[in-house]
C-alpha cells in the first residue's frame, strides 16, 4: 500500500476522483473548493456531509464518542469516493483501513502545513481533537507517516494563497494524468 510519491499514478488510471488529505487546519476545504472550480468538477467535503446528516462534529464526539464518529465518517468517505469529484477528507479519515484501501485507486494529494502557520488557523476552530497546538503537534506526529504513504503528490500550504496552491495541484494533475 505504500506509494512512492516520486511516481505519480499512471496516466488516465483514475482521473475521476482527486482526494485531499492532511492534518487538521492544512486547508483541505478551502483548497478543495478552489481546485474543484479550477477543474470544473464537483466538490465534496466529507466533514460537511457528516454535519448535514448528523449535526456538529464536536457534538457527535461529546455525545457518542470517537468510535461512533469514525463509523459515520467511514460511510461518508465511502460514498464520497464513489463520485467523480475533488474530495476533502477529515484529518483522521485515513486512519480507517478500508479507507486506506479505497485510496489506492484514487489520486491522493497531501496538504501539509507548518506549526507556525497552523497556530493562526486553529485559534478559533471547533475541532474536537485539537485543543491547542500541543494536541495538533501530537496528531501530526502520529499520522505523518501514514499521510505520506498514501500520497501521490504533496504540497505545503503554509502562508500561501489558496489560488496558487490549487493551480499548482491542477498543473501536476494535467502533467500526470
Amino acid at each position: 500500500m505504500t506509494r512512492d510519491p516520486a511516481e505519480p499514478p499512471a496516466a488516465g488510471s483514475h482521473p475521476e476522483t482527486i482526494v485531499l488529505i492532511g492534518p487538521p487546519a492544512a486547508g483541505k476545504t478551502r483548497i478543495g473548493r478552489r481546485l474543484a472550480q479550477r477543474l470544473d468538477v464537483p466538490y465534496i467535503d466529507t466533514d460537511r456531509v457528516i454535519v448535514a446528516a448528523h449535526g456538529a462534529i464536536p457534538r457527535i464526539f461529546a455525545e457518542h464518542g470517537e468510535p461512533h464518529f469514525r463509523r459515520i465518517e467511514r460511510e461518508a468517505v465511502h460514498e464520497a469516493l464513489a463520485a467523480p469529484a475533488v474530495v476533502s477528507l477529515g484529518g483522521g479519515a485515513v486512519l480507517d483501513v478500508d479507507t486506506q484501501r479505497e485510496l489506492e485507486s484514487k489520486i491522493v494529494v497531501l496538504l501539509t502545513v507548518t506549526e507556525e502557520a497552523v497556530v493562526e488557523r486553529i485559534d478559533n476552530a471547533k475541532r474536537p481533537l485539537i485543543t491547542g497546538i500541543d494536541a495538533w503537534r501530537r496528531i501530526v506526529a502520529e499520522r505523518a507517516a501514514l499521510y505520506a504513504s498514501l500520497a501521490d503528490y504533496t504540497i505545503d500550504t503554509s502562508f500561501r494563497p489558496v489560488a496558487p496552491i490549487a493551480d499548482e495541484i491542477a498543473a501536476w494533475l494535467k502533467e500526470n494524468r
